[in-house]
């Protein structure tokens, strides 16, 4: 399966459940919100978010990895063949789905380790010249 390695630094916010989504979560090339009854989770750029945010809790420096889609929702195992790799490299993973594709966040710190387990299963970074 062929993949792209997004170079922006993102964060996941975890909101209290009923919060109003900030205007700081609006902004940037990449945003996504979850709301359950339990919480509200964003991920954006992590440069987006000021530094004090009372109220919310982020977890910074992930990157994401956009699978090339677009898939079927008919198509099973996608991203189970995707994450396999990783869960088997021991790689933590935070997992985004859209309409057309999957987004597959990985920890900067995990990175290289995440890229070698995926090459090691026959995935391929399309834009692999862009990590620099």
């Amino acid at each position: 399966m062929k993949y792209r390695a997004a170079v922006e630094a993102l964060a996941v916010c975890r909101i209290a459940p009923g919060a109003e989504i900030p205007h700081w979560a609006r902004d940037g090339s990449f945003t996504c919100v979850v709301r359950t009854p339990e919480e509200v989770s964003v991920v954006c750029a992590e440069n987006i978010i000021p530094s004090q945010c009372p109220g919310v809790i982020c977890e910074r420096g992930w990157r994401a990895l956009k699978l090339e889609g677009p898939f079927a929702f008919a198509m099973t195992g996608v991203l189970a063949s995707f994450i396999q790799p990783l869960a088997e490299a021991e790689v933590p993973i935070f997992a985004i789905s859209t309409f057309d594709t999957d987004y597959v966040l990985i920890k900067t710190e995990t990175l290289e380790t995440a890229l070698a387990a995926l090459t090691a299963a026959g995935h391929e970074n399309v834009d692999a010249h862009n990590l620099t």
